[in-house]
Order: structure tokens, then C-alpha cells, then sequence
């Protein structure tokens, strides 16, 4: 039997080699966030971020560990090495599989890759800020994402992103095509109880991860031009230093590091990089299609309306869940077999062999793991 995991590197190798037949270089960067923990104590540990580095280059991952903000949290960060997608998700995937392993050998038994660590750190921030703490503490639950950043080169090797409107119009690419999707980014339970944190438990003002789906630069589907998240300069990059290596002259390359940022993954053993992949090169050829003919700004809708995610992976009352959302839209699966059917008939060379509608075989492959809970798959 082909495996979900096969089937989506199929699509992964044919959406890669399409958008290089079209005079483009995808270019995509996972983040993941976890946690640490002794069992019965949820005191600091001391991470060697040295050592899990040096063993994730020796296994040939293009990706290091970093401290992130909560207690015993790390963040694993791609590194960019030119590699391809595909590598990109063989990376993440094979970092998910030996992380585990790799904290172990400095006696950190427990791994948390999961959507939320309950009770994971103790705070309160002071009313109005950002990053002071209040007297007294309340238990945190902390939730961890998963993180795709999406760009494109062109022939010249420059970054796409910021000419003719095309960021503007992969961000909205996203933002249509992620409510049907949200099975692939968000694939168990415990993911959609992550989204509810902030309004269940009152933690506003402890956490900034995304609920929804929106855009500008600051919203779950980010578009990161000029300037970041937290609206800070992006592209600064020093080219002067003074006798105590302090820049004392930058320059502000924005276009380089132009990129349209996923939010709205969850950290979980069952987060299929693969999949996720797929998803955001499927994105990608929808924009270039456009952009191409030179259409990208005559597409843009405006503001785009932020949109409520789903509740569950079922449904609950007439609210639909991921599951059923999945299962009725066609988009993902039509666009991989349209390519396909686009490959077969061209003489271009490109190294894939066609076995049949891949889009079809490919969403039926994710829906059999939950076929248990969907009465119909289509």
C-alpha cells in the first residue's frame, strides 16, 4: 500500500519540477516549536543547544535549535542552504523522528512535540506589557507551531516576492485555500483546543499565537516585506563595525528576505511536513499562473475579512469540521491532478511518471486516517 508520506512526495517532485520548468525556484522554510520536560517537575532545564546542533548537522538537517520564549521551549529553526522542498520536508520530518533521541543523550527523557503543553510554565504578564512579569503566577499552557515561510526566485536568482504585487497575491492564495485545508496544518484534536487558549484560560495578553486566518503582515498568513511581525526593519544587514564590533553602518536589503509566513500550523507528531509541503507548493503554481500573465494586482481583493478556523476535526452541531471541510472541497486535489495532466502531455523534461489522478490518491490517502470518523470519502 502507497503510504500518505510517498504519495505527497510524488506531488512534492511534480510540483517542485513545474514551477522550475516555469523559470522559478521554490524556496520554503519550516519553524517548529516544542518543549522539554522532567516528568512530575516543570523546573528549567538546561539544554546543550551546542550539541543537538552539531548532532543535526552530522545527520544532515539544514536546521538548528534556539531557546524560545516559555520555559524548557525550543524552537527548530530551517537554515538556509539552498536546499529544495523536498529536502525541506525530509528535513523536518527526520528532525521530528531524532529529536527525541538527541535530548535524551543529555538525560532529557521527556519531548514534547504536541500542540499545547499543559500548565508548561508559570507567569503573569503586568497589566500593559509585553515582557514584565506581575507579582504572583498562574499556570500557562503553552502552544507550539509549526511555521511555513514561502518565497520564489526568478532566472536572475531575485526574490519575486516583492515585485508586481506577487506577495500580495500568493498571501491571498493562502488565505483562500487555508479554511478547506486546515486538516493538513492542524491534524488532531488537541490542535484546535490550542486555538482556544487564549479566550478559554484568559491568557490575551501571555500569548500572541494566531486563532484565525488573515492577512497583513501582522495576521496568522503573513506578508513580510519592509518590515516583521512585530514591525520591526527586516533585511538589515551590517557592512561597517567599529573597534568594539558594533555596526555603525547597515544597509536595509528587504527584498531578500520577502516572504509570505504560514502561522497557523500546530506542532504534532502527526504534522505531515510532506503534506504541508504539497499544500504550499500548490499555493506557490496557483500564483505563479498569474503572475506570469502579469495579473496579480488585477486579482487582489482588498482587505481580506479575518476567518473563524474550525472548531474541531468534526462536526459539531451544523458547524463543520476540518475533516468534513477537507472532504468537500476540491481545490488541493484538482490543482495537483490539472498539473499532472499538464506534465503527462508536455515534452519538457521533467522526471516524473504519471500513475493515475495523484490529487485523488493523495487526498484519499490523508482522509483514510480518519476514516473511521467520515461516513463518506470523495
Amino acid at each position: 500500500m502507497v503510504t500518505t508520506t510517498a504519495l505527497a512526495t510524488q506531488a512534492i517532485i511534480l510540483l517542485q519540477s513545474y514551477i522550475e520548468s516555469m523559470g522559478y525556484r521554490p524556496i520554503i522554510h519550516f519553524e517548529l516549536e516544542g518543549c522539554v520536560a522532567h516528568p512530575n517537575t516543570n523546573k528549567s532545564i538546561a539544554i546543550d543547544y551546542a550539541q543537538i546542533n552539531y548532532q543535526l548537522e552530522k545527520l544532515g538537517i539544514d536546521g538548528e535549535l534556539v531557546p524560545e520564549y516559555w520555559q524548557n521551549q525550543w524552537e527548530y529553526v530551517s537554515k538556509f542552504n539552498g536546499q529544495s522542498p523536498f529536502k525541506e520536508a525530509k528535513n523536518l520530518a527526520l528532525a521530528i523522528d531524532k529529536l527525541p533521541q538527541l535530548f535524551a543523550r543529555q538525560g532529557i527523557k521527556k519531548t514534547l512535540i504536541k500542540p499545547v503543553v499543559w500548565s508548561g510554565d508559570h507567569g503573569k504578564l503586568a497589566l500593559g506589557s509585553k515582557n514584565i512579569f506581575a507579582v504572583g503566577s498562574r499556570a500557562v499552557h503553552i502552544p507550539n507551531a509549526v511555521q511555513i515561510n514561502v518565497s520564489a526566485t526568478d532566472e536572475k536568482s531575485e526574490n519575486i516576492i516583492p515585485k508586481n504585487s506577487f506577495g500580495e497575491y500568493l498571501q491571498q492564495c493562502f488565505i483562500e485555500t487555508s479554511l478547506a485545508n486546515s486538516l493538513l496544518y492542524l491534524p488532531e484534536e488537541e490542535a484546535f483546543e490550542r486555538l482556544a487558549l487564549k479566550s478559554r484560560y484568559g491568557l490575551v495578553d501571555e500569548l500572541c499565537s494566531p486563532t484565525d486566518i488573515s492577512g497583513g503582515h501582522q495576521g496568522s498568513i503573513a506578508l513580510y516585506k519592509k518590515i516583521g511581525k512585530h514591525n520591526q526593519q527586516l533585511g538589515i544587514e551590517p557592512v561597517l563595525f567599529d573597534a568594539q564590533h558594533q555596526a555603525v553602518l547597515t544597509t536595509h536589503n528587504w527584498q531578500k528576505t520577502a516572504r509570505v509566513e504560514h502561522r497557523l500550523g500546530a506542532s504534532s507528531l502527526h504534522y505531515n511536513p510532506f503534506v504541508n509541503i504539497a499544500f504550499a507548493l500548490a499555493n506557490l503554481v496557483q500564483a505563479l499562473e498569474v503572475y506570469k500573465q502579469g495579473l496579480c494586482q488585477q486579482q487582489l481583493k482588498g482587505d481580506i475579512s479575518a476567518q473563524a478556523l474550525p472548531n474541531s476535526l468534526f462536526d459539531v452541531g451544523n458547524s463543520r469540521g476540518a475533516i468534513s471541510l477537507f472532504c468537500e472541497n476540491t481545490w488541493f486535489s484538482d490543482l495537483i491532478n490539472h498539473i499532472e495532466s499538464i506534465v503527462s502531455k508536455s515534452p519538457l523534461s521533467i522526471n516524473y511518471e504519471s500513475t493515475g489522478p495523484l490529487g485523488n490518491k493523495l487526498k484519499q490517502s490523508i482522509l483514510a486516517g480518519y476514516q473511521h470518523n467520515v461516513l463518506q470519502i470523495i
